[in-house]
């Protein structure tokens, strides 16, 4: 387990919230940031804020090493072949619109198919969905196992000739399954077919290795990994992305502007128009250093034992519904019979306890479940066993509460 200095750099978990110390368990939401994140941050913005690439002048110097020096650690963190395949976007969202209006409009055709998984959150549905009826491509969705799971079997029979493109996250955001991305990416790659990954709920928890995976396409979000808000990194094989068109057009992206055309600058930076997100990228880049830090592996094993240990101490509460399957990342979404899961957040908010309830941007897995909505209990490396006791107790009482209402 990771110890206790490692929660005392999150100075925002230090407070009351409505007269209880503050338990959150909404990272897969949002993650919370290190002092050293936000100390760099306000360095850049009190030392050197200037734009990038275009000034000769000191300031605008340090901002340009801050900024492509960020670039460097996210090439090394995710083992990129080359910082040409890191291009810096709004957010795992950005990410994969930029894929599905510039790969999937050129390379989709009537009759092709796009081959997702029941359990995708709406970023990684819904530009599918317009690519396709732009494109007159079709979508075909994995069924899933009884415990959140998808099956290579499955996989094999989807996946055909005709598929062009398979859409996937790495990790779900509700049932906190780990999908075998390798051995997909195998699969869609004996087909001739890319794949494009959602890397947002697995980058903050899990080493992730993008030449290892063989994936083609990988996205994920700086605010979810101790970063801040606003800044997400698209990978791409640079073989793909040479290929591909910008879908913003305007300054910083450009090589040469004519009257009546314009030439493009070279990866990364021809996807990458306009003022970049210099702040956010350097903030990212102090997040990379602090997880590194810890340790990828520290991480994910203390985040094994704290899920472990709150789905051991969850199911012993009588009329509780847990979803997904038993190995899984450090999340834990369910239900309590009889208990609205805005009710349940609201209960254990009193308690200052904060988790997640609704659809969480997933309504065609909830429709799967069964389930209009419900709660979750997302953990990370600054969550401990205390926590889930803490919560565990909340929903013993919350459940008690409401037996004694109805």
């Amino acid at each position: 387990m990771l110890n206790e200095e490692v929660r005392n750099q999150f100075p925002i978990l230090d407070q009351e919230v409505n007269g209880h110390s503050l338990v959150y368990l909404d990272s897969a939401a949002t993650s919370q940031k290190p002092q050293q994140v936000i100390d760099v941050m306000n360095s850049y913005y009190s030392g050197y804020n200037s734009n990038v690439h275009r000034g000769v002048h000191t300031l605008g110097t340090r901002a340009t090493e801050g900024y492509e020096g960020s670039r460097e650690k996210v090439k090394n963190f995710i083992n990129a072949n080359s910082t040409k395949e890191c291009i810096f976007v709004r957010g795992t969202t950005t990410a994969i619109n930029t894929v599905a209006h510039s790969y999937g409009r050129e390379h989709l055709s009537e009759g092709d198919e796009i081959v997702l998984t029941k359990m995708e959150h709406h970023s990684n549905i819904i530009p599918w969905q317009q690519v396709a009826k732009l494109t007159g491509a079709k979508l075909k969705y994995l069924p899933l196992q009884e415990d959140g799971t998808i099956s290579l079997d499955d996989v094999r029979t989807a996946v055909t000739s005709n598929t062009k493109i398979v859409a996937m996250t790495h990790v779900s955001n509700v049932l906190g399954t780990i999908n075998p991305i390798k051995e997909v990416a195998q699969i869609a790659h004996d087909n001739d077919a890319v794949i494009v990954v959602d890397g947002a709920q697995a980058v903050p928890h899990m080493k992730v290795d993008v030449q290892d995976l063989e994936v083609d396409f990988y996205a994920f979000s700086g605010h979810k990994m101790c970063g801040p808000t606003g800044i997400g990194v698209l990978y791409g094989k640079q073989s793909l992305l040479e290929n591909m068109e910008p879908v913003e057009f305007g300054g910083e992206m450009i090589d040469f502007v004519d009257l009546h055309d314009s030439t493009w600058k070279e990866l990364p930076w021809k996807f990458e128009g306009g003022t970049p997100i210099i702040a956010g990228a350097v903030g990212l880049g102090a997040a990379i250093d602090f997880l590194e830090e810890i340790g990828m592996e520290a991480i994910e094993k203390h985040e094994e034992e704290v899920v472990h240990y709150a789905i051991e101490q969850m199911e012993k509460i009588d009329g509780i519904t847990i979803y997904g399957p038993k190995e899984r990342a450090g999340l834990v979404t369910f239900n309590l019979d009889d208990v609205h899961p805005h009710d349940t957040a609201t209960a254990l908010d009193s308690l200052g306890i904060a988790v997640r309830a609704g659809h969480h941007c997933a309504q065609p897995l909830m429709k799967e479940l069964q389930a209009t909505a419900t709660a979750r209990a997302s953990f990370y490396l600054y969550n401990s066993k205390q926590d889930v006791d803490l919560l565990v107790d909340g929903l013993r009482k919350t459940k008690e509460y409401f037996g004694d209402v109805f």
